[in-house]
């Protein structure tokens, strides 16, 4: 029973595996965060740099020291969040993370999308693999007007060089 619960498991993981790997936007879909409004929890306190709206400047420049990635405080369960103004079916969202340093502070993340502006919108997927500094989630015709990003019940700073949100009325 064991061995059967085992393979279950591990064939439900590689089809999970499988299906985002091939996860596109659809055709006709486009980069809704470009038009968005963003903010986020805190703005570390440095310069022209670390605010929400470079998460959606359309560069992915992954140097924080360039100027294009966003930079929370050091907070109890950071967030960043994107307003689309109005409801969106939400295919595919690409992240592109930190490789300066730290990127392994997105460990843990989520990515919620929904209609209410509190961050507790139902979760799209969680960071768990660092093995590129951009990160695609499938979010397979999701409805919402926020996308946001969130590292619950961690003390942590929360950096993203760009979030794209592929979706279609």
């Amino acid at each position: 029973m064991y061995l059967l619960t085992s393979l279950l498991l591990l064939g439900s993981l590689a089809l999970t595996q499988a299906q985002s790997s091939r996860c596109s936007p659809r055709p006709g879909d486009y980069d809704l965060a470009l038009n968005g409004v963003a903010s986020q929890i805190s703005n570390l306190q440095l310069p022209t740099m670390g605010y929400a709206r470079n998460a959606i400047d359309g560069i992915k420049d992954t140097t924080y020291r360039d100027g294009s990635c966003t930079h929370t405080t050091q907070i109890l369960n950071p967030w960043w969040q994107v307003d689309l103004q109005e409801s969106y079916r939400i295919s595919k969202i690409i992240i592109t993370n930190r490789q300066d340093c730290c990127a392994e502070r997105l460990l843990g993340a989520e990515v919620r999308i929904g209609n209410h502006p509190n961050n507790r919108n139902p979760v799209c997927g969680t960071v768990t693999r660092l093995d590129s500094a951009t990160l695609a989630f499938c979010c397979n015709g999701m409805v919402g007007r926020y996308v946001s990003v969130v590292i619950p019940g961690q003390v942590q700073y929360l950096t993203l060089c760009e979030v794209e949100v592929y979706g279609r009325r």
